[in-house]
């Protein structure tokens, strides 16, 4: 394996059910709204009517002192099952919420294979990999906990 590409995997499981998931997950335009890390999203092209095609840069801040910005073009939807994109930027790569029902609630995957791109990181990765795979971790978490409290706030 190269040491600039990351194979990450997330998993949240939420006693939400997966209506309530998805609807939060699909509407990335708010996620700066709950989701600390994410700091802004611009539409940069409209999608179909499905929202495929639609391209969003992210920019990220993270738990280590950086941001990190990329291009999200939607390739996937499976309305309630899987929402998929290509990143390219600053990360390059696709990535892959799952969501499946749980009883009554929601178990989510995230599948993040990316290569990172930025020179520094390049260089340093092989060094740094570990690291970057926490930092990842972190983000991911600071999700997780943010989404939780997102869903207790709006509980009808």
């Amino acid at each position: 394996m190269a040491a600039t590409r990351f194979d990450l995997v997330s998993e949240w499981r939420f006693a939400t059910p997966i209506e309530r998931i998805w609807a939060e997950l699909i509407d990335a335009d708010s996620w700066p709204q709950w989701w600390r890390a994410v700091k802004r999203v611009e539409l940069v092209a409209d999608g179909d009517r499905d929202g495929v095609g639609a391209v969003r840069r992210f920019t990220w801040g993270t738990a280590l002192p950086y941001q990190l910005s990329f291009d999200m073009a939607v390739t996937r939807i499976e309305p309630m099952q899987v929402l998929e994109g290509r990143a390219r930027g600053e990360l390059d790569g696709t990535g892959r919420w799952t969501l499946n029902r749980e009883g009554e609630g929601t178990h989510v995957r995230y599948d993040w294979q990316i290569d990172i791109t930025r020179p520094w990181q390049v260089a340093l990765a092989p060094v740094l990999r570990p690291l970057f795979a926490w930092n990842h971790n972190v983000v991911m978490g600071w999700g997780y906990a943010d989404l939780k409290t997102r869903l207790m706030k709006t509980a009808h």
